[in-house]
């Protein structure tokens, strides 16, 4: 099979960003460009992202999850230790975030550590969640080769009953991490392919130096 996509063409020229324009501190213009995005008609889930792993067999992976908080510090998220990612994490924290909003014609790339959240901080969330986010917390284990749908049915209801009329706990297994760039990346699609690429990299004195990249 055989499918030539080398005729596909977008021009892009919604904005423009200037380095001059650009606050010392990228998480301003992270949450800017985010506000933006999240009232936006073009866009949908604006916290969703990509981070991407080194697996413990090598190979990057890249996956789609959802950013659940950012601080001055870096970039939140929750997900089952156990799984793939959270094994990759453990071996080798430098990961890479991406998101990419195609209604305005923008994208962050965002490197950094991943470290484990505080479990009192991890406990906080899960509590928020509503009860079958709960339960699917304790019912799957993320990544692992089920035979069949209907064991993992089976889990669930396991643990409905074993929680019914209870609190339902965090597992261990089961928290955040925050990801601490050393450097952002914005992207701003531009006509002529002139793309507008600002990157921030974190100095020692954790200031950031500020540069424009050829598109």
């Amino acid at each position: 099979m055989s499918h030539d996509l080398s005729d596909y063409r977008k021009t892009y020229q919604k904005e423009e960003l200037l380095k001059e324009n650009c606050p010392e501190n990228p998480i301003e213009l992270f949450r800017d460009w985010f506000l933006t995005a999240d009232s936006s008609e073009t866009v949908d889930e604006a916290n969703a992202m990509t981070i991407s792993s080194i697996g413990l067999d090598g190979f990057p992976k890249n996956r789609v999850v959802l950013l659940k908080k950012y601080t001055w510090e870096g970039f939140i998220f929750y997900t089952n230790y156990n799984s793939e990612k959270g094994k990759a994490i453990g071996q080798n924290n430098n990961v890479c975030l991406s998101f990419f909003w195609a209604g305005l014609e923008r994208q962050i790339i965002i490197k950094g550590k991943a470290e484990k959240l505080p479990e009192n901080l991890s406990d906080g969330y899960f509590e928020s969640r509503p009860k079958g986010s709960k339960l699917g917390a304790w019912a799957s284990n993320q990544s692992e080769i089920v035979k069949s749908k209907e064991i993992l049915d089976l889990q669930l209801q396991k643990f409905e009953e074993q929680f019914k009329g209870k609190e339902i706990p965090r597992p261990k297994h089961w928290g955040g991490y925050i990801v601490k760039p050393i450097s952002i990346e914005f992207w701003q699609g531009r006509p002529n392919r002139m793309h507008d690429r600002i990157i921030y990299t974190l100095n020692e004195d954790f200031s950031w130096k500020i540069n424009r990249l050829a598109p």
